[in-house]
């Protein structure tokens, strides 16, 4: 392992910083009104000088429309990928992935309970804006704990037990969003499902974005804090404890985090599968396992990917537009299918 200086840390954030920039000025671009490059980067320059009265109608359509969700977009995938990459280093297994192990179900389940429950309540606004997130972040804890208790054998974690005991909770969870999703009003469900399958369309009210702000930026700081112990874990929890690191708080700090994440970005955005898998894995063969680089290089790998399906979506075909989740499953299924098959054979 290469050791890590906080240059080389930069230095490969900006690169990565910059490769999303520029996918998400193309997500600018494309869609359904269609913009010139140098029109965009025109009426960018005058919002950063702020400038706003000067801006075209259809490029403050855009700005206004189409820049939240992407913003919305680069934040999911930047959640989902660090959840997928810390629980694939504290389940040592390389195809744990919120949507795979049922986390992303659980959440959807605490999210739409969630919104079935609110309105009875008559909550103040404070409460209300974090009553979703909260149910979401409560239904991924418990899918999580579930799955990790399923697959656990004689004090040790067993692989194919664990992915079955993910396959099997997303199933019964999965059956009865179903349920609840058959006591809405027709007009209801056919959104709610749609949410399902991965949504960026829904612009969060002001006091949500700014609890997935905190949250988001919380969550990542406490993961990013465990990183050296998540290096160490990988050669085992036994080995781990000899070195000196506390196995059962990391287990339920790392837990509780990822689960944080998983529950904010399924709250804004349905179940969008397979980001948690496949951008570690990408991200660990261009970065290495060091997690202290690993970690960030997930996050900016999520929102670029994210933001890149999402273009796809609007565009494929247009004027209909996908459920990003469709988008991200038709990549990520296959890699899931090689690891498994690469790792049982």
């Amino acid at each position: 392992m290469r050791p890590l200086t906080v240059s080389r840390l930069l230095i490969q954030c900006l690169i990565l910083a910059i490769i999303l920039f520029c996918v998400m000025v193309l997500a600018l671009k494309f869609g359904a009104i269609h913009v010139s490059l140098y029109g965009l980067g025109r009426n960018l320059l005058r919002v950063f000088l702020g400038k706003t009265s000067d801006i075209a109608t259809e490029y403050s359509l855009i700005l206004n429309l189409r820049l939240p969700r992407i913003l919305l977009g680069a934040f999911v995938g930047a959640a989902l990928s660090i959840a997928g990459t810390s629980f694939q280093a504290l389940l040592r297994n390389p195809l744990a992935d919120p949507y795979v192990l049922g986390v992303s179900s659980g959440a959807a389940l605490g999210a739409i309970f969630a919104l079935l429950v609110e309105p009875h309540l008559a909550l103040p606004p404070e409460i209300a804006a974090v009553f979703t997130p909260l149910g979401a972040f409560l239904g991924a804890a418990i899918a999580i704990t579930s799955v990790y208790f399923l697959g656990r054998r004689d004090g040790r974690i067993d692989s194919s037990t664990l992915l079955l005991g993910g396959v099997i909770v997303a199933s019964l969870l999965y059956a009865v969003i179903i349920l609840l999703l058959t006591t809405l009003p027709s007009s209801n469900f056919r959104g709610m499902a749609y949410w399902l399958m991965g949504d960026l369309s829904g612009v969060p009210s002001r006091p949500l974005a700014w609890v997935l702000r905190i949250g988001f930026a919380v969550a990542a700081v406490v993961i990013y804090t465990t990183a050296s112990d998540l290096n160490l874990l990988l050669s085992g929890e036994k080995e781990a404890m000899h070195l000196g690191v506390d196995v059962r708080r990391i287990r339920i700090v790392v837990y509780l985090a990822a689960s944080a994440l998983t529950g904010l970005a399924v709250a804004v955005s349905g179940s969008i599968g397979y980001v948690g898998l496949l951008v570690p894995h990408v991200m660990r063969m261009i970065y290495g396992s060091d997690h202290r680089i690993l970690l960030p290089a997930a996050a900016f790998g999520g929102a670029i990917a994210v933001v890149f399906a999402d273009i796809l979506a609007r565009t494929i075909a247009a004027p209909s537009e996908l459920p990003v989740g469709a988008i991200t499953a038709i990549a990520g299924a296959p890699l899931f299918i090689y690891l498994l098959r690469r790792r049982f054979a």
